[in-house]
């Protein structure tokens, strides 16, 4: 048998509110954000290679990480960017990652192959 302390500690447990995944969005699938800083860093181990990221001030406030995808980038400091979330898979604490072809971030020259993920446009026959 359970006291009635036990039981009121139970209730305020199921009526816990959570949290929602993304407080930099504040709910928002995606957000535009400005370039602070554009860098490279290297994967956790076994992987070896040079990666882009960039960190970026989100138009919430927050300054996130963000990875670069696809081949060659443009971003310089006060870019503007779309972020969205998207972690990276071998870098730890990189969690968004920025859609080409919109605003300043270019999509790459070329691609003929996950067009629609970096923003280029297709080819007309």
């Amino acid at each position: 048998m359970s006291t009635t302390s036990q039981l009121n500690k139970c209730l305020k447990r199921l009526t816990k509110k959570r949290s929602y995944r993304l407080r930099v969005f504040k709910g928002a699938p995606q957000k535009k954000a400005v370039c602070q800083r554009a860098y490279t860093c290297t994967p956790k181990k076994p992987n070896s290679a040079i990666r882009k990221i960039a960190k970026v001030r989100l138009s919430t406030g927050f300054s996130v990480i963000m990875y670069i995808q696809g081949e060659k980038h443009n971003l310089v400091k006060y870019s503007t960017i779309l972020v969205r979330y998207g972690k990276a898979q071998d870098l730890p604490g990189v969690k968004f990652k920025g859609i080409r072809g919109k605003y300043d971030f270019l999509a790459p020259i070329g691609r003929t192959k996950k067009r629609s993920k970096y923003g280029v446009k297709a080819k007309k026959k």
